[in-house]
């Protein structure tokens, strides 16, 4: 297990999912082991090849990047945005929102210094750089990410690839990074194979194993074609490759990491929310704006019991009419 310096209560970020990925360090306030998603079996070795880059090899850009936001033990939280995500129209723009999460979180405000921004696009990485944060512009020859990919569009499903492929070249750095596998409907059991994963929200230790495990999910993307890069990481999981690999998953229970698709009861317990089960941008602003406005009454001497008995009871209607269109077929 990789040890962190940050112990985290109630921690209110809210995962946001920027394309998916939201990368947030926390610990679950009602247990002393750390909620990680891939850990080694002790009794069996490496059963790749593969090893990391070179630690030798420095001074490009990424390096650079990473090694300005990593912790100690070389941990570094990162979430990938594009133009969609920095430019609000009515709405403030779902960065923002996010931003604005580490400020209104309990003992949070610290993680931005280990926060790397992977900007897609020109406009986003200006943006970035204009909030004075740690940014990386990832580069795809060929491909605009610029605007809003769909859910489900082959523009969304590349982008989905292209992360994988970025994180797979983080973990041979020797990175390890916060990327913890969520659920959308979680069943009881940490470790039953039966929980419906999401691959917006996981933690990975940079090491033998995991490295295969993303060269093994990248390679298979060529006979993939129409899914997204989670229901290939699903068939892998239930084929038994990770077990071969070696890697144990533990998911997370959405009493503590709470989601669209299916809401925590108490908020006193919640250290993430994760805008899942959820279409487009303006859904996802408007329906986590209802969210922090419930954390901030909770916060409040006055109103927070209030907030607490009603939180359960809070609904999503914009990211549920989100999908209407997408059902239709429109």
């Amino acid at each position: 297990m990789i040890n962190t310096k940050f112990q985290i209560n109630h921690v209110a970020i809210y995962a946001l999912v920027l394309l998916g990925l939201i990368l947030v360090f926390v610990l679950s306030t009602l247990s002393s082991k750390p909620m990680f998603a891939f850990q080694n079996y002790p009794c069996q070795q490496p059963s790749s090849t593969s090893t990391p880059a070179d630690p030798t090899v420095v001074g490009d850009e990424l390096e650079t990047a990473l090694a300005g936001v990593s912790t100690e033990n070389k941990t570094v939280i990162i979430a990938v945005v594009n133009k969609a995500y920095v430019e609000g129209g009515d709405d403030k723009p779902l960065l923002d929102l996010f931003l604005d999460s580490f400020w209104l979180g309990e003992g949070t405000r610290g993680l931005v210094d280990h926060l790397l921004l992977v900007t897609v696009d020109q406009t986003s990485y200006e943006r970035c750089r204009f909030l004075r944060l740690h940014c990386y512009k990832l580069k795809t020859d060929g491909v605009d990410f610029d605007g809003e990919q769909l859910y489900m569009s082959q523009d969304f499903i590349n982008m989905m690839w292209r992360r994988t492929l970025f994180l797979l070249d983080v973990l041979k750095r020797g990175y390890s990074f916060i990327f913890t596998i969520s659920t959308d409907q979680f069943n009881g059991n940490d470790q039953s194979e039966s929980n419906n994963i999401n691959t917006g929200f996981y933690m990975i230790k940079s090491n033998n194993r995991t490295i295969s495990l993303f060269e093994s999910w990248y390679d298979r993307r060529i006979n993939s074609t129409g899914l997204k890069e989670q229901d290939v990481l699903v068939n892998m999981l239930h084929e038994g490759v990770f077990r071969e690999l070696g890697l144990n998953v533990r998911f997370l229970n959405t009493l503590y990491f709470s989601g669209f698709c299916q809401d925590s009861r108490d908020i006193k317990a919640v250290s993430t929310v994760h805008a899942n089960c959820c279409r487009t941008i303006s859904a996802k602003v408007a329906d986590l704006t209802a969210v922090i406005q419930h954390w901030k009454r909770f916060q409040n001497s006055a109103t927070g019991e209030t907030a607490a008995a009603t939180y359960g009871m809070l609904k999503h209607d914009a990211c549920s009419g989100s999908w209407k269109d997408f059902i239709f077929g429109k």
